[in-house]
């Protein structure tokens, strides 16, 4: 055999141990055998870590980063899909609140999408579409945990006894937090309330609130001088006394309005932003936060 010959039998012997080994090979894109899960924003972030939380082999990385807030408006980065192309599961919050996912169905057939609104009766805004802040409301956060408990367990069999297990645990947590929130609110002696970006209807139905105004609808917009002006109406007519802006948003329309109606300005966290490590009872610790601001701005 010539000496050209046995160089090209070499190579094919290395590029077939190579091949056998995984290298290069499409399938093997990922250096382990986790299961990705990859979450839209903060708050589903939050649940999904809840459930999956110590499930050996499981993984779950948020696309955006915890400051980002709602995704009405937000447009996938390319690092977005290359987060997204290494997923084995998306969970999302639905509703119409990832706008973007038509474009990720499209460049991504194959992957398994969990929607943690699916079957919530939804609430619609002035415009008629459906309000996506389910989770704002305890009630919500409860329902949503269980979806996204019942979408892992479906996909992903052989863990389904661990999600359950977990999310059992949480929804207990949850469920003495909403409890502990009903029982301080129930004998509030307001309820008319004013708030910014429309995140608070399902929070305000389940305490039985009654908000009067939004201001800032569109979130992170401020509100045009007619829009102020029906606002501070608004406040006058009813007698309103309290506004909650959001700290995700600039005080400044609420601190005009409170200057021209007399009503005080209160900071309420519909929990969409959140510290880069958030910690298990991130959710919990907010609403708690939120109850302080509540007693105080509500039994005034």
């Amino acid at each position: 055999m010539s000496g050209k010959n046995r160089l090209i039998i070499l190579i094919v012997i290395i590029m077939l141990a190579l091949s056998a080994c995984g290298v290069n090979s499409p399938n093997h894109e990922k250096p382990d055998d986790d299961l990705i899960i990859v979450t839209s924003f903060y708050p589903i972030y939050v649940f999904t870590a809840n459930i999956t939380n110590d499930i050996p082999g499981v993984k779950v990385i948020n696309m955006t980063e915890p400051q980002t807030g709602c995704l009405h408006d937000y447009q996938l980065v390319p690092a977005d899909m290359k987060t997204l192309e290494k997923a084995d599961i998306f969970v999302i919050n639905g509703a119409g609140m990832e706008s973007f996912m038509d474009k990720v169905i499209s460049q991504l057939p194959d992957l398994e999408v969990i929607e943690a609104s699916s079957g919530i009766p939804l609430l619609k805004n002035e415009n008629g579409e459906d309000n996506p802040h389910v989770w704002v409301s305890i009630s919500g956060a409860i329902q949503e945990v269980k979806n996204i408990t019942e979408g892992l367990a479906w996909l992903d069999a052989k863990n389904a006894e661990l999600y359950r297990k977990n999310s059992e645990e949480y929804v207990e947590k949850l469920e003495a937090l909403k409890e502990k929130m009903h029982d301080a609110l129930k004998d509030i002696k307001t309820r008319d309330i004013v708030t910014f970006h429309e995140a608070f209807p399902y929070f305000a139905q389940e305490f039985g609130l009654n908000i009067v105004s939004v201001v800032e609808r569109e979130p992170g917009s401020e509100p045009s001088a007619g829009e102020l002006a029906e606002t501070i109406r608004a406040i006058n007519d009813s007698g309103v006394k309290v506004l909650f802006a959001e700290p995700q948003y600039s005080v400044k329309a609420a601190e005009a309005i409170a200057s021209e109606t007399g009503a005080k300005v209160y900071i309420l966290d519909p929990v969409v932003t959140g510290p880069k490590d958030a910690a298990p009872d991130s959710y919990e610790k907010t609403m708690e936060e939120n109850l302080k601001v509540l007693t105080e701005a509500l039994y005034d």
